[in-house]
Order: C-alpha cells, then structure tokens, then sequence
C-alpha cells in the first residue's frame, strides 16, 4: 500500500521539511493504540529530528471513539492560530479525559483566542479537511489506527519503537 495524495502543505507537518525520512501518521485522538504510539514519536523526533519529517492525518473512528472527531478539530481549529502541535500533544496527554468542555479548556490553556477557536470548530472548512484526511486514508489502505506510512510506503509497526527506528536505516 503507499500513501494517497502525497503531501502537500495542507498536512500537518513538524521536523525538518528536507529530512530524507517522511513519517505519516494516520491518527485517531482517543485510540488507545495511537496514544501508545505517541510518546514513541515523540522520542524519534527528538532523537531523529534532522533525518525526519513527521506528518499527522485524522483518521477518527467515530463510531468507537466519540470524541475523536471534536478533537481533530480541536487540534486543527488551534492549528489555524499556529498552535496545532501544541493541542495535538495537549489532546494526547489528557486522552483519558476528553468530553465536551476539555477542548475549550485546552484552547485557554493555550492562551488561543477563544472565540476564533470557537468559530473555527464550527466552520465548515475545518470539517471539510478532517473529511479529505480520512478519505485519503482509506484511499491509502487504512483500517485502524494508527497506521504509519515512511517516504509514502506503508510502516510495518508493531508497536513497538525499535520498529519506528528500523524504518529510518538507509536501505
């Protein structure tokens, strides 16, 4: 399976945009596997940051995990004021505690401006990307989260870090 479309700067990208390494993540907020996963990206970012670039597409899975759509556009309604990567980490860190209010909560705790945010969770834009996120992962072979891509090829994780590791190795 690889990766449809590429990426393009409409993704959500932290890490070295030259990096020879590009990592896809198709994620869901309240995906238990996900929120393993993520302390591990954390680690490789901070340990590979120069050789990877790190991409992030929702892929909710609304039916088992209610609040993972409100999320994703949580984080992605805070990416319009530069903060999405904050809340992205933010959401993943509370996982356990994630219902109606925390979303606000979060956005004061990021000093975003409140009532931007609010429009911008309620605006169809944001709902529109999160909608294209998803397709493109079907469009890509997803069926569960999370499911990694590496240089637009499908990441055989098994959960572990070794196996993110071992995808960044020169073939």
């Amino acid at each position: 399976m690889s990766l449809k479309p590429p990426i393009t700067h409409n993704d959500q990208q932290t890490g070295n945009p030259d990096a020879s390494f590009v990592l896809v993540e198709y994620g869901d907020y309240q995906c238990e596997h996900c929120g393993h996963a993520y302390p591990l990206i954390k680690r490789l970012l901070k340990e590979k940051g120069k050789d990877l670039l790190f991409v992030f597409r929702n892929f909710p899975l609304q039916e088992s995990h209610p609040a993972a759509y409100p999320a994703a556009l949580a984080a992605e309604a805070a990416g319009r004021q530069g903060k999405f990567w904050p809340m992205h980490d933010m959401i993943y860190e509370h996982q356990d505690n994630l219902h109606g209010n925390s979303f606000m909560q979060f956005a004061e705790a990021l000093k975003l401006d409140i009532e931007r945010f609010r429009e911008d969770v309620e605006s169809d834009a944001l709902g529109l990307k999160i909608d294209a996120d998803f397709e493109s992962g079907v469009r890509s072979g997803v069926n569960g989260t999370p499911t990694f891509f590496i240089n637009g090829e499908l990441l055989a994780y098994d959960g572990t870090y070794a196996s993110l590791l071992a995808a960044l190795q020169p073939v």
